[in-house]
């Protein structure tokens, strides 16, 4: 199995790049760019779907023939909401930055008659989950009742410092539903201030797959299978977007039972 602790590479132009193929799946691939102002970055979709999310910085945009303009106003992931794209199976995407810009680019198998569209900030309200030292602040950009599209499940997540998250720990590794789906995901991890550190435990029931990762600015963790929760430690709040994508764009967990107890208390 490939390691599922994927480092950036450099600090500009495209520092991470994560495909099915080298993380050995079948649905996710994940990239990120980092540009300065004047700077262009471009794709094609092929036979994928793609949403874009603006971390931080702005771009003159188009994408399917459209002019979307600049696009992007937050200059770090922990100040405000996402701007976001989604481009449709067989189309051109083109960001030239007008700021200093990071850009993700999620993707995975395409399909139906999906539109191209912007995916303006405040479109999903952010919400907290969890109560305690496991609350952590959700924006959704793609969720599944959105039916925005084939395949893509995006979401960004910050978690205050010293909490935890994606906790109690849970898992989707089945495709079973209504009990349970089958989703690969990525996790993007940003740490404000950036020279601090999170954990993130990846685990199967039997501990055939049992990793854990120390996570630093600009880390991505593959889940394959199994558990994922996450950690922060003190004085470090967590950013991380999710990407996830499976047969069915169902998000279906299924909780470990040792820690269900935690919902409840």
């Amino acid at each position: 199995m490939p390691k599922l602790l994927v480092k950036p590479k450099g600090d500009q132009g495209r520092v991470t790049h994560v495909t099915p193929e080298s993380a050995g799946w079948t649905y996710v691939g994940f990239d990120v760019h980092r540009l300065k102002s004047g700077e262009t970055v471009s794709g094609q979709t092929g036979d994928k779907e793609v949403c874009l999310v603006w971390i931080s910085g702005k771009g003159e945009t188009t994408a399917g023939g459209e002019d979307f303009g600049v696009l992007g106003e937050r200059m770090t992931p922990f100040d405000g909401a996402p701007h976001a794209l989604y481009v449709a199976v067989g189309s051109d995407w083109s960001v030239t930055a007008t700021t200093d810009l990071e850009l993700a680019v999620c993707s995975a198998p395409g399909g139906g008659d999906f539109k191209t569209k912007a995916i303006a900030p405040g479109t999903h309200p952010q919400f907290i989950r969890g109560k305690g030292s496991n609350v952590r602040h959700v924006t959704n950009i793609m969720p599944e009742d959105d039916n925005s599209a084939h395949s893509l499940l995006v979401v960004e997540v910050i978690t205050p410092n010293g909490n935890t998250s994606s906790y109690p720990s849970h898992k989707h590794d089945q495709d079973n539903l209504p009990h349970e789906s089958l989703l690969e995901e990525t996790y993007y991890h940003r740490l404000n201030p950036p020279q601090g550190f999170a954990f993130q435990r990846v685990y199967t029931d039997d501990r055939s797959l049992d990793e854990a990762m120390a996570v630093e600015n600009g880390d991505v963790t593959l889940v394959p299978k199994g558990y994922h929760p996450c950690a922060t430690i003190a004085g470090y709040d967590l950013y991380y977007l999710n990407v996830m994508a499976g047969p069915k764009r169902v998000w279906k967990f299924h909780n470990a039972r040792e820690h269900e107890w935690l919902l409840k208390a």
